[in-house]
Formats: C-alpha cells, sequence, structure tokens
C-alpha cells in the first residue's frame, strides 16, 4: 500500500517536478497539491494522509499549516520542505508540531528515504540544524537533576545513537536488537525526557552530553 502525501508549495514548476519525483517509484501517491496554507489545511481535512509536505514560506505561511493541521489531527505526520536554514524556522515547525525539516537541496532518492522514514514515525532533522536549534535550547540555568539521568544503560546507548542520527533499522542492526524492540525502548526514552519526538530527545542529548 503506498504512502499517501498531500503537498504545498507556491512555485508550479517546482511543485510539478516534485509530484513525479516523490511518485517515481510507485511507493509514495501524491492525493493532493496546493499552492498556500489554506490549499494544505483545506488538503489534509479531505484526503487524511499519511504526510503533509509543506512549503515554509508559501502564501499563509507553512508553520501556520502545519499547527493547523498537527492540532486537527488531519494528517499522520507533517513535514516542512524548504531552503531556510535559519534555526528560528526550524524550532518553529517543531513547535508547529513538525517532525521532518528538510531542505530543497536533496536528491530525489534521499527525500523518498526521508519521507518513507517520516510515514513511520522517525523525525528527520540534519545534524548541522539540530546544532542551531541546540543553541537556542541551551537556557543560563539548569535543572539540579537531568532527565537523562533516569535512563537505563540500554536506554543511553540508544539515545547517543539517536543523537548521531541513525534510523531505529541501524540502532537494532547495531545492537543486535529487533527493529520494534528498539521501538518500545524508544517509547520509554521520549517519556522520561518528556519529549515529543526524536528531534527533541536527540537535542536534549546534546546538551547533557556537550564537551565542557
Amino acid at each position: 500500500m503506498s504512502i499517501r502525501v498531500i503537498l504545498a508549495d507556491d512555485h508550479p514548476i517546482f511543485r510539478q517536478g516534485l509530484v513525479h519525483s516523490i511518485e517515481e517509484t510507485g511507493e509514495f501517491e501524491v492525493v493532493g497539491v496546493g499552492g498556500s496554507a489554506d490549499d494544505a489545511i483545506r488538503l489534509a481535512a479531505e484526503h487524511r494522509p499519511d504526510i503533509a509536505l509543506l512549503d515554509l514560506s508559501m502564501p499563509g505561511g507553512g508553520i501556520f499549516a502545519a499547527g493547523r493541521i498537527a492540532a486537527d489531527g488531519t494528517a499522520r505526520h507533517v513535514a516542512m520542505l524548504t531552503v531556510s536554514e535559519n534555526d528560528s524556522d526550524v524550532t518553529a515547525a517543531l513547535n508547529a508540531g513538525a517532525i521532518g525539516y528538510i531542505l530543497k537541496g536533496v536528491s530525489a532518492g534521499e527525500l523518498r528515504r526521508i519521507l518513507a522514514r517520516i510515514a513511520q514515525g522517525e523525525a528527520h532533522i540534519t545534524p548541522a540544524l539540530a546544532a542551531q536549534v541546540l543553541k537556542l535550547m541551551q537556557a543560563p540555568k539548569k535543572a539540579a537533576r537531568s532527565p537523562i539521568d533516569d535512563l537505563t544503560k540500554r536506554e543511553e546507548d540508544i539515545l547517543r545513537r539517536v543523537a548521531k542520527g541513525m534510523s531505529n533499522r541501524e540502532i537494532a542492526e547495531e545492537l543486535e536488537l529487533q527493529e520494534k524492540t528498539v521501538k518500545h525502548y524508544m517509547t520509554e526514552i521520549l517519556s522520561k525526557l518528556h519529549a515529543r519526538n526524536r528531534v527533541e530527545a536527540a537535542i536534549i542529548a546534546h546538551e547533557a552530553w556537550r564537551e565542557p
């Protein structure tokens, strides 16, 4: 069964090429296409896709559309596709409910691989952008005890690999575990860290384990 995607971007030529690239292998089906935030919100409500892929700077704002779609629950997952590497845009997208922040320079094949992981609930952000977000999250005061301290040794092993950008499958192979076991551990890790997704967990890990 193909992964259903809606796409909203205000550049028609880019949008047409993107639809072709996403659907090329038959793994994905683009069920709705629009050029604005209003289009994205409407298409998500109409099609209930697996992924809402949104341009950041389209009319009405991709962040606004992401927030509405995430709040309404009209798409299983929300991802941004943008040229912006601005740290405030990244944090705004994550706070709005996006679990993917994809730069437009990626190849068609890499985009499909990223979308396939997002469809499984895995967050995506490049390590460079994660480092930028980390700087914003560093507060002048620190809690007496970090939630990292509550992790078991196995949970810490998994989180360290998440912080390196590894997928559940890659972690499972390296630690000789079942992928579903890693997913179970990730649920526990997110709960203990009070993190909404892998991106936030990775950022918390980078902050806790950074060199002094």
